[in-house]
């Protein structure tokens, strides 16, 4: 597979540099029964109905670009992307003193050897946090941090850090980006981007789709700095697919189990997740596996039985954490949707423009087929706004899978 074949012309001036005034006013394309028409987003509800169950990813995305600086002046930033020590987010970021984190440095090589620091205040209090290299993998460098002042870790990056917007925007976070990167749903910190697809949901939209009974669960994915980085290789195949860690309640996994009409992914996490939550009911099944350090690899669902209905697999997770004594599940992924995935979980998709030979657009081409070219073709005429602030789409899958 050619990431070649997957690719398309997108003018700067097509990328959405800053958010719409209003979120609910994007446009969204909507593609259903094999006819693309356009909408506005405020109003999606016209496009469902009761028997429709929504998912959201209700992370929320953490300050984590650190401007940090060394004893003579040189300015280094630090680009937080997972707790190392400890592992756990919530652990992580309640320490009070001292944490270890997987970074990216920019400017790295004026930071051979010495201790950078960041003096801000807050609360009341000068913090000084100051951050020491401690090894170096895989691409990654490991950072001890350490502060003053009690603050837990996560005030601390509140206070020290920026919002990391996506590096295609050429420009430096300003203060819209505090709380328009982020979605009005979100709860649990640990991404270091956002579920784009969510940012076009307002209060006043949530609460519609309520009233008119639409079904609205949540799971929790931290996206991570990965998901921004392109097919480099040729050859799909050779592409190395990022981590990322989610979070689903068993009630969530039984509403699905009991809805008997269409589950929506909001957004590509949403829908990665809940594909990934299918397979690993499969490996349960294989070899009644337990809930210790579940994890998916890249390639892994090409390989397993292809003929367990969603309603087996979702049932045996239920029946494992029921087991276990256990209301949420705990996993990892590093699911590579390409086109000639069979979708086990979500037949509707609502996701916005994604980047040329990105695994997001593999995603899109595998959930639509081939009609993904003409869809993106549509939305370039049409003047339509791309990438995180860009606009919308509801698209409904060509590759489901027989329940």
């Amino acid at each position: 597979m050619k990431i070649t074949d997957y690719t398309y012309d997108l003018p700067d001036e097509r990328i959405a540099k800053f958010p719409l005034e209003e979120r609910d006013r994007s446009k969204l394309l909507v593609y259903r029964n094999g006819h693309i028409s356009t909408d506005v987003f405020s109003n999606l509800p016209d496009y469902l109905n009761e028997t429709d169950l929504l998912v959201f990813n209700n992370t929320r995305v953490i300050r984590a670009r650190l401007e940090m600086e060394k004893e003579t002046g040189a300015r280094i930033e630090i680009f937080c992307l997972e707790p190392d020590d400890p592992f756990d987010f919530q652990q992580s970021f309640a320490q009070r003193h001292s944490c270890q984190w997987k970074c990216l440095v920019g400017n790295g090589r004026k930071w051979k050897t010495g201790i950078l620091k960041k003096k801000v205040h807050f609360n009341g209090t000068d913090i000084e946090l100051q951050a020491e290299r401690t090894g170096y993998a895989d691409r990654h460098h490991f950072i001890r941090f350490t502060w003053n002042g009690g603050f837990d870790f996560g005030s601390v990056l509140d206070a020290c850090g920026g919002t990391p917007i996506p590096p295609y925007l050429n420009r430096k976070a300003e203060k819209i980006d505090d709380t328009r990167y982020q979605t009005v749903y979100s709860k649990h910190k640990g991404s270091v981007a956002a579920p784009t697809a969510g940012l076009h949901f307002t209060p006043q939209l949530l609460q519609r789709l309520s009233d008119m009974n639409v079904k609205l669960n949540e799971i929790t994915l931290h996206v991570g700095a990965g998901t921004f980085r392109p097919v480099q290789q040729n050859h799909v195949e050779l592409h190395e697919m990022h981590v990322e860690f989610f979070s689903i309640h068993r009630e969530v996994i039984l509403h699905i189990l009991a809805n008997e009409g269409v589950t929506t992914a909001v957004g590509t996490t949403s829908l990665r997740a809940l594909e990934s939550v299918y397979w690993l009911g499969i490996k349960m099944l294989c070899n009644d596996a337990g809930l210790d350090n579940l994890h998916l690899d890249q390639w892994e669902v090409y390989t397993l039985p292809q003929n367990v209905t969603m309603i087996q697999s979702l049932s045996k997770v239920c029946e494992i954490l029921e087991k276990n004594q256990q209301k949420i599940l705990f996993a990892s992924t590093k699911i590579m949707i390409v086109p000639g995935y069979m979708f086990r979980v979500c037949h509707k998709l609502i996701t916005n423009f994604h980047q040329p030979k990105s695994t997001l657009l593999l995603l899109v081409s595998a959930f639509t087929g081939e009609r993904w070219k003409e869809i993106y073709q549509y939305a370039l005429q049409h003047d339509y706004r791309f990438l995180s602030y860009g606009d919308s789409s509801l698209l409904e899958c060509s590759a489901y899978a027989v329940k």
